[in-house]
């Protein structure tokens, strides 16, 4: 895929993961849709991106709510006659034990709430935008790619139940639809980051990102931009599909 001037649409891209891909893609002569729901932070992700001088639209959209999603991307193709990729990273956590024990006494279980709004968000919501970029692109006859935001705690993370479930979910829909689209032209891959330098990795404490950083056989965590230069490094290569790439730094869960 040629970068300037194709229509990218990332999920969650107002803030963190979202917004570096953003800016990332700009400076490449990108094209931006971008989609979350924090209006103020979608507004701050333009500015900067369009200091590359390309075009950005922003979208309010719950991406777990289909009348939305569907609306959006109507609004997408509608605004640029075209979508060549998405990138589907919007993303939330609701971490505990399934089952956490004291003394011998259960204390606490992991709500069907807690379960099913990372299940909404992490799963549905990737199946919805998929489903809706997929159309536009066969609509428009474009051959396009999807990229989904995978995790590495897709293999089972202690404490994310909901989220290795819904992460393992992502990985399999990512092969599933590069069978099914491939005829279209239309690639889909996924990208499974390991610890990287965020909003919410930056508020732990100390002692926790220390401990954290020494499992990393790479002894850092990883940076928004090296996620951002692979999601291009996807989106230019006409031949990757159907595969999970780790961005890890070497660890393993």
């Amino acid at each position: 895929m040629n970068l300037t001037d194709a229509v990218v649409a990332i999920t969650g891209g107002g803030q963190g993961l979202g917004r570096a891909m953003a800016t990332y893609l700009a400076g490449k002569g990108v094209r931006l849709a971008l989609i979350d729901l924090g209006e103020e932070r979608l507004a701050e992700t333009k500015a900067m991106c369009e200091q590359a001088g390309t075009k950005v639209n922003t979208y309010i959209c719950n991406v777990s709510r289909e009348d939305e999603v569907v609306a959006t991307f109507e609004k997408i193709v509608a605004d640029f006659g075209q979508l060549d990729g998405l990138v589907n990273n919007a993303g939330i956590l609701r971490d505990g034990l399934m089952v956490k024990v004291k003394e011998g006494e259960i204390v606490k279980k992991m709500s069907l709430a807690e379960w099913q709004a990372v299940i909404d968000v992490n799963l549905t919501g990737v199946f919805l935008c998929g489903r809706e970029a997929a159309c536009a692109m066969i609509n428009t006859k474009r051959q396009g790619c999807i990229i989904n935001i995978a995790s590495i705690s897709r293999a089972g993370n202690v404490g994310q139940t909901n989220y290795s479930a819904a992460k393992a979910g992502v990985s399999a829909m990512t092969v599933t639809w590069a069978k099914e689209l491939a005829r279209y032209g239309i690639r889909s891959m996924a990208i499974a980051p390991g610890f990287i330098e965020t909003e919410m990795t930056a508020s732990m404490k100390s002692e926790a990102l220390e401990m954290m950083t020494k499992m990393i056989p790479l002894h850092r965590m990883g940076k928004p931009t090296e996620i951002a230069h692979t999601v291009a490094y996807i989106l230019e290569n006409d031949y990757v599909s159907g595969r999970v790439i780790e961005i890890d730094g070497a660890l393993r869960l």
